[in-house]
């Protein structure tokens, strides 16, 4: 089994986000084989405690203005793991000294990655 297309739209979506916010080393990880009930994990760092907030405001208001319902949110109020379950997609916004700590990446590291494209601001001369 693999993640759906509507999981891979709501990682653009999300990656796009915190991008936007300044989030680093997105990862995404198709978790759809080990879970049954998600499809996917974007992963990501924030530099700093309002940085972390900021980039999971962002995803959530994101996925939420593009039809996506949220069924939990978790850390927001220290903000250095802030988990975001949209069903299919959970979105896990680090400090980078807990993402170090915790490691998904290592625990998950069996699954496939999604190929996670932000899209380049245009420059104008």
């Amino acid at each position: 089994m693999t993640a759906a297309e509507t999981t891979h739209e709501m990682v653009r979506i999300a990656a796009e986000a915190a991008d936007a916010k300044g989030g680093e080393d997105l990862v995404a990880l198709d978790v759809s084989e080990p879970l049954p009930l998600v499809d996917a994990f974007l992963v990501v760092t924030g530099r700093n405690e309002r940085n972390v907030a900021a980039i999971a405001d962002e995803v959530e208001e994101r996925l939420l203005a593009a039809g996506h319902k949220r069924l939990r949110r978790e850390g927001r109020q220290e903000s250095r793991w802030v988990l975001l379950d949209f069903g299919d997609l959970v979105v896990h916004v680090f400090h980078e000294q807990e993402r170090v700590f915790y490691g998904l990446e290592r625990l998950w590291k069996d699954c496939p990655v999604i190929t996670v494209d932000v899209a380049q601001p245009s420059t104008q001369a």
